[in-house]
């Protein structure tokens, strides 16, 4: 098939899709793996193919999100039920008052999601967000939206976090300056797509708190209530985990036993897996609450969860298909002969691959593989390559859709439907993107 054909078969599966989803209300797992098996016949593919597609999609985005969703959901539930996460949310509003609880859910998202993946961050300070509502700090939307521009910033632009690393790191980009350019880019970003946005369409979408987040504050588990640094030290446990092996491991030969070590403790995984077992013992055991009643608090966590999961992973099959169609290859042929700025061209293009197949990562990575040959011969120093990686930053978070996993985490922890996520997660992400591709292009002018 054509470039041409390829992408317009791409974008009419968006559209098939969002129509099944928005209009017809077909369930969001059987709309994606049905358009997906669509989208892979009129993109070409041999039909033999495509259930190999949709395996290695699913397989290849639940083999980090299931484990992530469930520890992290197991975790939330034990902090929640034993008040922490509600003396956290006390503490915020009594340091921030209750007008500004919304500003400190962005900079709380901003800084905790630094050495996190996305799903992480959210999968971890979620509960909080849900616990500020319950305390009278605002609105889901308001808050749940504060919380999720503080980490999408995060995750666009600032080193160490996994995309920004890994794109600065091929690009040769400066790492000092990665670090000023992306602080330029994201204080505004974070402001306007966060506390500002939110809090203006908080006053068009309105939700309940979701099921899954209501408890009832007057009765929690086990002796008394923790105290906040207690309950905050277990929230950062894990991130400062993931944080040593980020930096530390850095500085250390990758062939050593230690590099190893902090390789393992440092996961995801295992980081979150010992934050659980920290809170079972420390807000659970050591509080009078007895082992099988932790256990069943757990397992109350993880019917949610499972939902989140099936949809995020039926959302990973969608973006394997458009990946193995050939579309990413299609896109970059037809923008590299534009003559665009370069800044400009990365933006679009890390854009153009978002919405399209949907993950931010992998848009990153097929923007900068598209754009490094055009680099090489023009010899730029390490600013103007991390005002590139900026831009391709803010490109890759734009108008997250109905491909996007991060959509569908959106859509079901703060209970929204399809139209409501449209309104609130995918206008905030295209704010902070945009935001972050002029920043980078007024950067630009200087160097």
């Amino acid at each position: 098939m054509s470039d041409l054909s390829l992408i317009l078969t791409a974008l009419g599966s968006i559209a098939l899709l969002l129509f099944l989803v928005m209009k017809v209300r077909l369930h969001a797992v059987v709309s994606l793996i049905l358009v997906s098996m669509l989208a892979g016949l009129f993109s070409g593919m041999n039909p033999a193919d495509i259930a190999d597609t949709i395996q290695k999609g699913m397989g290849g985005t639940l083999g980090f999100v299931a484990v992530v969703v469930a520890l992290g959901a197991m975790f939330g539930r034990v902090m929640e039920e034993t008040g922490a996460l509600d003396q956290i949310a006390h503490t915020l509003l009594h340091r921030f008052g209750h007008n500004k609880a919304h500003w400190a859910m962005t900079l709380t998202g901003f800084i905790c999601a630094l050495p996190l993946f996305f799903d992480v961050a959210v999968v971890l300070l979620i509960g909080i967000a849900f616990a500020i509502v319950r305390r009278g700090g605002g609105s889901v939307v308001k808050i749940g939206i504060a919380l999720l521009a503080g980490i999408a910033t995060c995750q666009a632009f600032l080193i160490p976090a996994p995309g920004p690393i890994l794109v600065a790191s091929q690009l040769n980009a400066d790492f000092g300056y990665m670090i000023i350019f992306g602080l330029i880019a994201s204080i505004p970003a974070m402001i306007l797509g966060g506390p500002l946005f939110g809090t203006l369409i908080a006053k068009k979408v309105h939700v309940e708190l979701p099921e899954h987040a209501q408890s009832d504050s007057d009765q929690r588990e086990g002796n008394g209530v923790p105290s906040f640094a207690l309950s905050f030290g277990i929230v950062i446990f894990p991130l400062l985990l993931i944080g040593l092996k980020t930096i530390v491991a850095r500085f250390i030969d990758d062939t050593s036993s230690l590099h190893a070590w902090l390789a393992l403790i440092g996961h995801p995984f295992t980081a979150i897996l010992i934050a659980c077992l920290t809170a079972f013992y420390l807000l659970g055991v050591k509080r009078g609450i007895p082992g099988n009643r932790v256990m069943e608090i757990c397992g109350s966590a993880l019917q949610p969860a499972g939902v989140i999961i099936l949809v995020t992973g039926a959302g990973g099959v969608f973006k394997q298909v458009l990946i193995d169609s050939g579309v990413g290859s299609a896109l970059g042929n037809m923008l590299s002969d534009s003559g665009l700025p370069l800044v400009i061209l990365a933006f679009i293009l890390a854009a153009a691959v978002r919405v399209i197949q949907g993950s931010a990562t992998v848009a990153m990575l097929t923007a900068c593989g598209i754009i490094t040959p055009m680099l090489a011969p023009l010899n730029l120093d390490g600013a103007q390559l991390a005002a590139i990686t900026i831009a391709i930053g803010g490109g890759a978070i734009v108008f997250s859709h109905v491909n996007d996993s991060g959509f569908w985490l959106a859509n079901r922890y703060l209970g929204l439907t399809e139209k409501q996520t449209l309104q609130t997660w995918t206008l905030m992400e295209t704010i902070i993107g945009t935001c972050g591709g002029l920043t980078a292009l007024l950067i630009s002018f200087f160097l």
